[in-house]
């Protein structure tokens, strides 16, 4: 299936689709040394929240698709040359709204999930 959202968004730091379907996608995102906070090489929490949120919109796959909230935990920390997985679902779809579950490994870890509220528009976000 092809994305229907998020079209100009930065692949280098929300990550790649391996594999979208109706409900679900997979993103990979390989760390880079833009993303560390220290000298320990620890990745910020903001790029591994980023490709689990993009995972969220891809699992929706409407091009009018935005997040409304998310409930998450981070489980482990992230060190560069990881690369994170982010394994969405849609769990629940009432109206406009999507309930959406992510999952985040590295290797076979569990390093971070969230459950992501998401609304489908008629029009753009930005629109009038």
């Amino acid at each position: 299936m092809k994305s229907r959202t998020h079209s100009a968004i930065n692949q280098d730091l929300c990550g790649t689709p391996v594999k979208i379907d109706k409900d679900y996608s997979l993103i990979r995102l390989d760390t880079t040394e833009a993303m560390i906070v220290d000298n320990h090489g620890l990745i910020h929490g903001g790029f591994i929240f980023g490709v689990a949120d993009y995972a969220a919109m891809l699992a929706v796959n409407y091009p009018n698709v935005v997040l409304g909230s998310a409930s998450v935990e981070f489980l482990q920390p992230i060190k560069i040359g990881e690369t994170m997985h982010a394994e969405a679902n849609v769990t629940q779809t009432q109206g406009k709204k999507r309930t959406v579950s992510v999952l985040v490994r590295v290797r076979h870890k569990e390093v971070f999930k969230g459950l992501f509220t998401c609304f489908v528009l008629k029009k753009h976000v930005l629109r009038e």
